[in-house]
């Protein structure tokens, strides 16, 4: 396994829907309450007219609503029970880059990692039927 003590850190948020097949993302150099407000706000320019996204959160400190968070609102936030990554599709994605894209790797510089990032992204992106697959789970899907 590649090994490095340096430490530079960017942040992927990113959010598919599956259905479409299509997905948002940003990356930042840190990632908290303000940075959320503004992936929400990017996804929001992604929600087909007339549509509402529901935009699964867990337990991460930047999830929590605590009146800091700005939910446009063409967005509806459902929060999950604690300790239920299962039941949040983007995990499968996050482990999906990981293994696919962004391991055992490492970087020369922050630029280097932001670039990865977005290659990364770009290419989940790029394959509807990828994000379909990855996204989807029969046995959590509401119909109406």
């Amino acid at each position: 396994m590649v090994r490095d003590n340096r430490h530079d850190n960017a942040y992927l948020f990113g959010a598919i829907c599956p259905a479409r097949g299509v997905g948002a993302a940003m990356i930042t150099p840190t990632a908290n309450t303000e940075m959320m407000n503004l992936h929400l706000a990017e996804i929001s320019t992604q929600v087909a007219k007339d549509a509402i996204a529901v935009v699964t959160c867990d337990g991460a400190g930047w999830h929590q609503q605590g009146g800091a968070l700005v939910v446009p609102d063409n967005i509806v936030l459902l929060h999950l029970p604690p300790y239920s990554p299962e039941l949040n599709p983007m995990e499968n994605v996050w482990d999906y880059l990981r293994q696919n894209k962004l391991c055992a790797r490492v970087w020369d510089n922050y630029d280097a990692i932001v670039d990865a990032c977005k290659t990364a992204w770009n290419w989940l992106i790029a394959d509807p039927n990828r994000i379909k697959s990855i996204g989807t789970r029969e046995w959590a899907c509401v119909s109406l």
